[in-house]
């Protein structure tokens, strides 16, 4: 594993890069100092950029956020979320894990993420014992989004209605502008340690990565994933076959610091071999 100051000196080695949102290009409140310039010399040198985030909302709504982030349309060359396989998935309606067991859903999530459903044929349940399934994508604003105990409750109920979980988003926590957040995916870990089954969507699982790799375009071998997150990004890179620069700025800043030892330690330990480690996302 090499340690690296920044992007440049791997550019050449591959062809298409596929690079996490948060935690390596911005933070949920701004882009990471560096990022956006990095993302306009991959461009400049002519490689390809596709986005792979665990966003549990659609491409349409978080490229939106990109541009309001000032990262323009023109630095990338696709998107693709958990939110928006999942849609894919529910629109489907065949999956055996929830589609095809009933049309009614119960939603463990913010207002902000029904985009996911909207407009597909669901009814959403006011009840877990009135669903088939429950559709999770993490918590909301007005409970809480640092602590597990407010969805607790709900969660129990789901698993005694014997629910399958559809889980849009496998990330236990983010890091929001320095505040730490739990995500959908600490939620759904609880579940299963209630009972409860869980189909998960998004990194590190290889079925996202299909439609990443093929907007892309080019040969695997030539391809780097890029990500802040072992246990997603790194893991999920290997999962496929590809190439991971991990990263060490975003969730693991706080653990790792800028000891190359540590980060050597926790790579080895989670049974990973990522090719190069770098600070930032930066050239």
């Amino acid at each position: 594993m090499r340690n690296l100051d920044g992007m440049a000196s791997l550019a050449a080695q591959y062809d298409g890069f596929i690079v996490d949102l948060w935690g390596v290009i911005h933070d949920g409140v701004r882009p990471y100092p560096g990022a956006v310039a990095c993302l306009e010399a991959l461009r400049g040198a002519g490689k390809r950029v596709v986005l792979l985030s665990n966003a549990p909302r659609t491409v349409p709504v978080v490229r939106e956020v990109l541009r309001g982030l000032g990262i323009a349309d023109d630095l990338y060359d696709g998107l693709m979320t958990s939110g928006d396989y999942c849609r894919q998935l529910l629109a489907d309606g065949t999956d055996p894990a929830f589609g095809a067991a009933g049309r009614r859903l119960f939603h463990l999530g913010a207002d902000k993420d029904v985009n996911v459903f909207a407009g597909l044929d669901y009814a959403q349940a006011a009840t877990p014992a009135e669903a088939d399934f429950v559709l999770n994508t993490g918590p909301n604003a007005q409970e809480g989004e640092g602590d597990i105990d407010p969805y607790l409750g709900r969660l129990r109920a789901c698993a005694e209605a014997g629910l399958p979980m559809l889980c849009a988003n496998p990330d236990l926590e983010v890091i929001r502008d320095g505040r730490r957040l739990i995500c959908a995916g600490l939620m759904a870990r609880y579940y299963e340690q209630m009972g409860g089954s869980v189909r998960w969507i998004g990194k590190p699982y290889a079925e996202v990565y299909e439609p990443t790799i093929a907007m892309l375009g080019v040969d695997k071998a030539r391809v780097l994933a890029v990500g802040d997150a072992l246990a997603t990004d790194m893991r999920g890179a290997a999962a496929v076959g590809v190439d991971g620069c991990w990263v060490l700025g975003g969730i693991h800043q706080e653990l790792i610091g800028d000891d190359m030892g540590l980060a050597a330690d926790e790579a080895r330990s989670a049974g990973l071999a990522p090719v190069a480690t770098v600070p930032g996302f930066v050239w």
